[in-house]
């Protein structure tokens, strides 16, 4: 079964973009660089790639010769991304790309097989306990490093506050957790249930935070997080609809002009073997 994605996810992909390269640990980075095997080809599976945000900051940062594989659902997202990985790394070796569209629920082991390094952005939150286990399973028998970023903790704080904010986000977070299409969702609880995965096959893990923090300068983006953070709290409780009109339309007014500070946090995950 697919993950359900929204019709403009790519619009939505590409104006989060800057505040995912912002957030992101170069910390992991530099621990994950000193843990690559050398040689051949690093192969990097890049798991729910979307337009290829993750390949195209994290390939320049790593050395020598990579070869990366997008697995994603949508075709044209990877059509998109493959045109826009750089063709560069670190050191000027060249870096090689292949896409492969198919359900990222029923990956199976033998795919990452081959892989010297599972990565993904904003994935975890979005499986079950089940897939994310599986997921991890494949990792752990591949040997290689996972790096897991951007995965959503479920704490908000908006400024300048109001006393519907913790209301909406408890709302939202248990509209992450949801069940759909017979799917219960993991949202929040991604990252705990993550690094309990890895512990279960003797991974150990290092977490690192990687927050939103959005001001003037990412208005658009506020703006578009808020309606969409606002929307899912109402549609797990629809009561919240007529109490949050009011307030839907000063925060919108807050976040056209600057005014709106949104931190979302998250934390980046680097797991590698003892």
């Amino acid at each position: 079964m697919s993950i359900e994605l929204p019709p403009d996810f790519a619009q939505w992909l590409a104006l989060r973009e800057p505040a995912d390269v912002a957030a992101r640990s170069t910390d992991l980075v530099d621990m994950l660089r000193a843990a690559l095997p050398g040689g051949g080809p690093l192969v990097v599976h890049d798991l729910g790639a979307g337009t290829g945000s993750l390949a195209r900051w994290l390939a320049p940062l790593l050395p020598g010769p990579q070869h990366w594989i997008l697995h994603d659902q949508d075709a044209d997202l990877l059509a998109r991304a493959r045109a826009a990985v750089p063709p560069t790394a670190a050191d000027g070796a060249p870096v090689t790309v292949e896409t492969r569209r198919g359900d990222l629920t029923r990956l199976a082991a033998a795919e990452l097989a081959d892989a010297a390094l599972v990565s993904a952005s904003a994935l975890l939150d979005m499986l079950t306990a089940e897939e994310l286990d599986d997921l991890i399973a494949a990792c752990a028998k591949a040997g290689c490093p996972a790096l897991f970023l951007i995965s959503v903790t479920g704490t908000v704080r908006l400024t300048p506050d109001d006393s519907l904010d913790d209301e909406i986000a408890a709302a939202f977070n248990a509209h992450q957790r949801r069940t759909a299409n017979g799917r219960r969702l993991l949202g929040p609880d991604a990252v705990d249930a993550c690094v309990a995965a890895f512990a279960r096959h003797g991974v150990e893990v290092q977490l690192r935070p990687s927050p939103w923090q959005l001001g003037p300068d990412q208005a658009a983006l506020a703006a578009q997080w808020f309606t969409g953070w606002l929307d899912a709290a109402r549609e797990q409780d629809p009561e919240l609809s007529t109490r949050t009109e009011e307030y839907a339309r000063r925060r919108l007014a807050e976040a056209e002009t600057g005014r709106l500070g949104v931190m979302v946090d998250h934390v980046d995950l680097l797991a590698l073997r003892r």
